[in-house]
């Protein structure tokens, strides 16, 4: 931006430069950030929601892994192996058990047999589907 250098006199009457910003130049620097506030504030409104959504991805990601894991450990015969035979049961296979504000809906599992489990978040009733595997 240009700065206009205007001169003025001292109270002595030597000449003396003054420079400042036009009234046209802060203008625009308020139209731009007018702008950018109005394009970055609606992407950010919505973050709690987008949050929730993928925190219960996460969940049916983890159950989905651990489901896998433990097939893989009873299929070696490892005394590790947990029984799955109802979906209910894939969140005994998580460390810590199933994160609170999350539910599974009950549906039997064969043994061997892969379904899909309906996961469900508690605050607000977002539901996601995780594959999970039956173990003997």
């Amino acid at each position: 931006m240009n700065r206009t250098v205007m001169q003025g006199v001292s109270q002595r009457g030597a000449l003396v430069a003054q420079g400042g910003f036009t009234l046209i130049e802060l203008i625009m620097v308020i139209v731009i950030l007018g702008i950018l506030a109005a394009v970055a504030v609606p992407k950010f409104t919505n973050l709690a929601g987008d949050a929730s959504a993928e925190a219960l991805k996460g969940v049916a990601g983890g159950i989905e892994s651990a489901s896998a894991t433990n097939v893989a450990v009873c299929a070696v015969g490892n005394a590790s192996c947990v029984t799955v035979d109802n979906c209910n049961d894939a969140g005994s296979l998580l460390q810590g058990g199933m994160p609170a504000g999350y539910t599974i809906a009950a549906q039997a599992i064969a043994s061997g047999t892969a379904v899909t489990c309906v996961i469900t978040q508690t605050d607000g009733g977002a539901t996601a589907n995780a594959t999970i595997t039956g173990a003997p």
